[in-house]
């Protein structure tokens, strides 16, 4: 591996956001594929799912790893940072508002849902741990 920190953390973080980027991509191109609808189901599934994602490993890395902060980079950082974009949400919300009801339930059901997972993912995250320190 690479000593230099100034060379190293960018490589990790990079390699962690080429393979969120690439799971954004395949996993939109699939929900699209499989689930007909006028809904932005794709970008509202990966965002739901990326704050599920984000409390779980977060929580996981804080306890479990906490002396390794390059973990944190790769995953957090890196992955998650291209996988879930609340920047592209805003922008698909702004660029499509012809239906009111659909782009409301959309506009805020996804921070609310993406919360709630969000807490979701830290309290299962906070049970595997516990199980795992009986053990």
């Amino acid at each position: 591996m690479v000593k230099n920190p100034q060379i190293r953390i960018p490589i990790i973080i990079s390699l962690g956001a080429i393979a969120g980027v690439l799971c954004r991509y395949y996993i939109g191109l699939w929900l699209l594929q499989n689930f007909k609808t006028q809904f932005p189901i794709d970008i509202f599934l990966i965002n739901i799912s990326g704050c599920f994602f984000m409390g779980f490993l977060s929580t996981i890395l804080a306890r479990k790893y906490p002396l390794h902060p390059e973990l944190v980079l790769l995953l957090i950082t890196g992955f998650l940072g291209t996988y879930t974009t609340f920047s592209t949400y805003e922008l698909n919300t702004a660029v499509n508002l012809n239906n009111l009801s659909r782009d409301l339930l959309y506009w805020i059901g996804s921070p609310i849902l993406g919360l709630f997972c969000l807490e979701i993912g830290i309290k299962l995250a906070q049970i595997t741990l516990s199980i795992k320190s009986r053990n």
